[in-house]
């Protein structure tokens, strides 16, 4: 088969993949609990090397002594490791956290920039962060969202080898219609925690078994 004919075979299994996924999981919406695009901002800042079940334990308290991004970014630095301590690399993500919220006060007149240009010089931001907020705090689809989920389902289908979440992603931006590429990514996200785990994939009552090449249904 030709390069041509094995991304247009690619494509229209990727196509299918997602009717099946949106099928399924046809409420599927980003799981970290916000009510503004800075606290998604932080929420997602702080879901890195966690679950979203864990950020949203400690999102209530820290959003309800930070609201905003003026009180982020004049937190105090010992007050605010405390309260995203069990989210894990706590002192980095605190000091990013209030560094991020200090250049939106200071560049963005304190609102979370729409663009993926002015997201990406935030401290603490690159593109999977900047792809979150901007598909659910903005309704803009710039990017595929790589997360674990996204790269061990994406691979084992067979639509990327790479490692790198960047390389990942344009990989899959050239299979999915622009209008679907987080919802590629939010129901993979759930289908991965549901069915797709990391080291017991349920292939016997998985829906996409019958056209994934590393399904074991033997």
């Amino acid at each position: 088969m030709s390069g041509k004919a094995k991304r247009s075979s690619q494509k229209i299994r990727a196509l299918e993949i997602l009717i099946r996924l949106k099928r399924l999981y046809p409420d599927a919406t980003c799981s970290l609990t916000h009510d503004s695009p800075v606290q998604l901002l932080v929420a997602t800042i702080l879901s890195a090397q966690c679950t979203d079940e864990r950020v949203n334990k400690v999102t209530p308290d820290l959003f309800a002594r930070f609201p905003d991004a003026e009180s982020l970014a004049n937190a105090d630095l010992e007050e605010l490791e405390q309260l995203v301590r069990s989210t894990g690399f706590y002192r980095n993500k605190a000091k990013n956290i209030r560094a991020a919220c200090r250049k939106i006060v200071d560049d963005f007149d304190a609102q979370v920039p729409g663009r993926m240009e002015d997201l990406l010089q935030l401290s603490g931001v690159a593109r999977k962060t900047a792809n979150v907020v901007l598909a659910h705090a903005f309704g803009i689809n710039a990017g595929v969202t790589v997360d674990t989920h996204v790269k061990r389902l994406s691979q084992r289908l067979g639509f990327t080898k790479h490692q790198d979440p960047v390389r990942i992603e344009r990989d899959l931006m050239k299979l999915l219609p622009q209008a679907d590429w987080e919802n590629w990514s939010i129901r993979l996200i759930y289908h991965g925690r549901a069915i797709c785990k990391a080291r017991s994939p349920a292939c016997e009552v998985c829906q996409l078994a019958d056209i994934c090449p590393s399904a074991n249904i033997g």
